[in-house]
């Protein structure tokens, strides 16, 4: 590792361990073997992508002043090609971005960070097949005695749940936790299996028997939370869902996109269900408005939609449904999932949100093929379609004289 000594190498080694598991603390620990040796060339990339490889476009622009150090300093061919993928990522070619860190692990099939990266990559466009594909092609570089070992066959396990494959998911989950209890990325992905093979009961049991691991000093917690509250909407209690929102995101307001993304997805359904979110919508909505104007990431334009709609803030609704109809010209990623998904999936919700439940079907049975390109997971992505069924269902009530009562299944939810 060019620049590096032993101090600070050791330092990274702890700061990459740090960040494979999803724990607290690796930009502190980056910073520290900076401190030790400024030069040193990973260290300078692990604390880049930190910032890069997320749907904050404020982030972006404090990793984007960070190439330009990294074009000043020696560096080998591996990590140049690391600093190659974070230049096309910052100029919007994030398929190109996922080609290079491709190239990179086809040579350096065990550079974890590379496949790390490039893993993000493909559930942030969505690209579920890749997801898997990627990480099958450099297993067998790997063995248990490999440290970050645990870390691949996590993300291998999450493909594999991405990809319907729950079984493997499961048992690779399993056993990337008998290697390393607190990976918190594996108890993630546990969390997802559970909700997609129907066991709230299982996942229920599972979270709160292995909380200390993943809900203390973990960057996941909030969203492990998430799924929690999912786990008991299954089973239709809505009140214990919104005490875990109340505990768990209320009790703690934070302007972090991903605390963000779940206190929408959650309040959301529980509205859905017939649950009262009362004032929350309005603090939500006083958080989001602060992204209106991002203009980068339709999965947050999305949620932030949600936030707006919630809580009836239609003048907020409107300014975001506005910044959406000018993004879509854009010729960036974000101006065509925008034009594909974005802006019908956001006037949906308006739709909705104002009782036209006919409008929201038509723009929402438009969306299935492409809210692919949204990004996230399914069980993230389930609440258009969600919606859409309620919406269905609150059309065809409005189109009877006769009150029906219709028993409301939450899918995946």
């Amino acid at each position: 590792m060019t620049g590096a000594t032993p101090a600070a190498a050791e330092l990274y080694e702890r700061a990459l361990a740090t960040s494979l598991a999803w724990r607290n603390g690796a930009a502190e620990l980056v910073d520290a073997a900076l401190r030790e040796a400024p030069a040193f060339v990973m260290a300078q990339v692990l604390k880049a992508w930190l910032l890069l490889a997320g749907r904050d476009v404020r982030r972006i622009g404090v990793g984007r002043p960070m190439l330009g150090t990294l074009a000043r300093l020696p560096a080998n061919a591996r990590e140049r090609l690391h600093v190659a993928a974070m230049r096309a990522l910052i100029d919007d070619s994030y398929e190109g971005a996922k080609r290079m860190l491709g190239d990179l692990l086809q040579r350096y099939p065990t550079d974890v960070l590379a496949l790390q990266i490039a893993h993000s990559l493909d559930y942030l466009t969505g690209d579920s097949s890749c997801l898997k594909s990627r990480v099958q092609a450099v297993l067998s570089a790997w063995s248990p005695q490999t440290p970050g070992y645990d870390a691949v066959l996590a993300m291998h396990a999450f493909s594999l749940e991405e990809n319907g494959d729950f079984v493997r998911a499961e048992r690779e989950a399993l056993e990337a936790l008998a290697l390393n209890p607190k990976n918190a990325r594996a108890h993630h992905v546990l969390a997802h299996v559970f909700e997609m093979t129907n066991r709230p009961d299982a996942g229920i049991r599972w979270m709160r028997d292995h909380e200390a691991a993943w809900a203390t000093d973990t960057i996941v917690a909030v969203h492990v939370w998430w799924h929690v509250a999912l786990f008991h909407l299954a089973l239709g209690r809505l009140g214990d869902a919104l005490a875990l929102y109340d505990d768990h995101i209320r009790a703690n307001p934070s302007s972090e996109l991903s605390d963000l993304i779940d206190a929408s997805a959650l309040l959301w359904r529980i509205d859905m269900l017939g649950g009262a979110a009362g004032t929350r919508w309005q603090e939500l909505a006083e958080r989001w408005s602060a992204r209106i104007d991002d203009a980068f990431c339709s999965f947050n334009d999305v949620h932030a939609m949600l936030a707006f709609v919630g809580a009836r803030d239609w003048q907020r609704a409107r300014r975001l449904d506005r910044v959406l109809s000018r993004s879509r010209w854009l010729p960036t990623r974000h101006g065509a999932t925008t034009r594909r998904v974005g802006l019908p999936a956001g006037r949906a919700l308006i739709a909705f949100g104002r009782g036209n439940y006919a409008r929201a079907v038509k723009l929402l049975t438009r969306l299935p093929a492409a809210s692919q390109q949204l990004g996230g997971s399914h069980a993230q992505r389930d609440v258009l379609h969600l919606t859409l069924l309620r919406a269905i269902e609150r059309t065809r009530r409005e189109a009877r004289p006769l009150p029906i009562k219709r028993a409301f299944t939450v899918a995946h939810a």
